[in-house]
């Protein structure tokens, strides 16, 4: 962990939380034909943004305080370019693969990224999770997001 960067890090991820906090009131907070507004996610994607960056602010003061030697770490920009190459490819694919399919791919892909050891279970709980999400979303809470692409004849 370098102190440093990750102080100057949660200031600015906590800036992005506040950004998506203010900028969602400013989209419609309901849909047609849905119970749920498109101002949620980003509300809620928000204020996680906010809180998680306050805590690594926190923990950077606790790490200073233990005063222990460390090795100064490798960056991994191997693993930034993979994830940055991921996310982009996700937002491209959102709409015409659909949520599930996308969400799982994008999760299977940064699941082994990050060093998962096996390949099925990254495969299963991507799955079990993009399929979870959608269910509650659309089904429980009356939202919408993209379906099944429409040439798979589902």
């Amino acid at each position: 962990m370098n102190a440093r960067f990750d102080r100057y890090g949660s200031i600015a991820f906590a800036l992005v939380g506040a950004f998506f906090i203010t900028e969602s009131q400013h989209i419609s907070t309901s849909a047609y034909g849905s119970q749920v507004g498109p101002n949620m996610f980003p509300f809620g994607l928000g204020i996680l943004l906010v809180l998680l960056s306050l805590r690594l602010f926190w923990e950077t003061f606790q790490a200073k305080n233990r005063a222990v030697a460390e090795a100064p770490e490798k960056l991994l920009y191997k693993r930034f370019l993979l994830m940055l190459v991921a996310t982009v490819l996700y937002v491209l694919l959102l709409e015409p693969i659909g949520y599930v399919i996308a969400t799982a791919l994008f999760l299977y892909v940064t699941f082994l990224v990050m060093g998962s050891k096996s390949q099925l279970q990254s495969a299963v709980v991507s799955l079990l999770f993009s399929v979870g999400v959608y269910v509650v979303y659309v089904q429980l809470l009356k939202g919408t997001l993209p379906g099944l692409p429409t040439w798979l004849g589902v």
